[in-house]
């Protein structure tokens, strides 16, 4: 009896191991285009060069009028 127990366990874990390969896996869906975060910086180089100058210069006299007073 035992071993009649055993051979249907056995054969009930294989016929759902063969279930479970056999489903059919849908593929995934394509990859949609998505368009990059931000703003092109090719246009305006030159505004954001000025600024940064304008910006260091400013640090640069800050630090100044601090290490005088």
């Amino acid at each position: 009896m035992k071993k009649n127990k055993t051979l249907i366990a056995t054969v009930l874990f294989l016929m759902i191991s063969i279930v479970g390969v056999a489903q059919i896996v849908t593929p995934p869906p394509p990859a949609q285009q998505v368009p990059p975060v931000g703003l092109p910086i090719d246009n305006d180089i030159i505004v954001l060069v000025v600024v940064g100058l304008l910006y260091g210069v400013y640090k640069l006299l800050t630090k100044r009028k601090a290490s005088n007073i």
